[in-house]
């Protein structure tokens, strides 16, 4: 292999930046304004959020002796985190969120250690399900941030319409028209373009650009000590769990790109890394972070293997997460601008769950009903909270909680209708993870 200089190294590290940067920004601008933040909250949430996944992004490339997978991946939030993380802070508060995250990734930790049992838990069957839940419920917040956000002075106008579908519309172009790398980055040159016609629109304001510093330092516990809520933390674990099964995949995709075989205790370290990672995460008031898939795409395509290049991004993450003036820029992005790329990646979250369905046999009534079941009350507790008014308040926050009511029925269920099958080996679902990709497709 060619021996990279420091320049092709540096330049080789943005790329990936460039091609994470979408869906590492997007999480916090999705995030902060439903559970209230302001711009000034929400650009220093961007802010620590580009440096954290620096910090993860490290730990899980340069790893030690007991962490880290030493493969040239990426680490950023997954979206099946956004839905869960609004829903508890909604609920319960800022803070809950940070408890719940903190004690997913201990238990990420601890789980990465019987990874191989756990997953007779999760077929595809459950994880689809899931996942699906958690797609379909942020639907209703992309709907609402491109009609221009809920609540606002224009909320459904002609010209927030616009630039929500000028934005869904040119995703869909350069992903039927390009390939490659400009199709990775298709959702970000999208969000660009729709804030520049939104500028002539006179619908961006730089005033929080302006007032910003050019530098920082970053702080743990920003928005406050973590609190631990027992249904907070039930959530965020289920999320953690696809999330480490989806990792799993990436990880062992990834293997085969750099011609290495992975074993066991390669995915335990990885998968233990990406535990901590998730506690950072959690401390510095970030969010828990998993494996990105486009970035091992780009590995692909590049056929650029080693590990310093990804090492640079890394640095160069931690050093935007520094400058607020850029964290700052991104805020500028209108509600509708945003809502319009919402669209297709919640879809795709969506898509995903419907994707690992495919994988089950659906002559069997029993998986039938298992699909049914989770999705129908996952979703009917989300639309129809009230119903549960009669409860104790404990009981009521984790029976409104629709993705933990779903994810719990889809994981008795398939007790109740497939025990004799969990004790089968679980080879399979191994082999379909080398194939399969993150949720993070665009």
């Amino acid at each position: 292999m060619e021996k990279l200089s420091p320049w092709k190294v540096g330049t080789l590290g943005f790329q990936h930046v460039l091609a994470m940067y979408a869906g590492a920004v997007i999480v916090p601008l999705i995030v902060g304004p439903a559970i209230g933040l302001n711009a000034q909250q929400l650009a220093y949430l961007i802010s620590i959020d580009l440096f954290t996944c620096g910090i993860a992004t490290l730990l899980q490339v340069v790893g030690g002796k007991h962490f880290g997978i030493k493969l040239p991946v990426i680490l950023g939030c997954t979206f099946t985190a956004v839905g869960p993380m609004i829903a508890i802070g909604q609920l319960q508060g800022i803070t809950a969120i940070y408890g719940a995250i903190i004690a997913s990734g201990i238990i990420v930790m601890i789980l990465s250690q019987f990874m191989s049992k756990i997953m007779r838990f999760f077929p595809p069957v459950v994880t689809g399900s899931v996942v699906a839940i958690i797609g379909v419920s942020l639907i209703p917040v992309a709907m609402n941030n491109a009609a221009g956000g809920f609540g606002s002075p224009g909320f459904g106008s002609l010209q927030n319409l616009f630039l929500a579908t000028f934005t869904l519309l040119l995703i869909i172009l350069m992903n039927r028209y390009f390939k490659g790398y400009m199709r990775a980055i298709s959702v970000l040159l999208s969000l660009i373009a729709g804030t520049i016609i939104a500028n002539f629109m006179g619908l961006v304001s730089f005033e929080e650009v302006s007032r910003s510093s050019w530098f920082h330092m970053i702080q743990p516990f920003y928005f406050g000590f973590p609190t631990f809520n027992v249904s907070a933390i039930l959530t965020m674990t289920l999320v953690a769990i696809v999330s480490m099964i989806e990792s799993t995949g990436v990880f062992l995709a990834l293997g085969n790109v750099c011609e290495r075989k992975l074993e066991s205790k390669d995915i335990k370290k990885g998968l233990r890394a990406e535990g901590l990672a998730v506690v950072i995460g959690g401390i510095f008031n970030a969010f828990p972070y998993t494996s990105f898939s486009q970035n091992v795409g780009l590995v692909a395509l590049t056929k650029v293997k080693t590990r310093n290049v990804v090492i640079s991004a890394g640095v160069i993450l931690m050093i935007l997460g520094l400058l607020p003036k850029i964290a700052a820029l991104t805020t500028i992005i209108p509600m509708a601008v945003l809502g319009g790329a919402m669209i297709p990646m919640f879809g795709m979250v969506i898509a995903s769950g419907v994707r690992m369905l495919s994988a089950v046999d659906f002559s069997k009534n029993e998986n039938l009903l298992i699909v049914a079941c989770s999705i129908g009350i996952g979703l009917g507790s989300a639309v129809v909270p009230a119903i549960y008014e009669s409860l104790p308040t404990s009981v009521r926050l984790l029976a409104e909680n629709g993705i933990v009511l779903g994810s719990l029925t889809a994981i008795l269920l398939n007790l109740v209708f497939n025990y004799k099958e969990l004790n089968s080996s679980n080879s399979g679902q191994i082999d379909q993870l080398k194939s399969d990709q993150s949720l993070d497709v665009l």
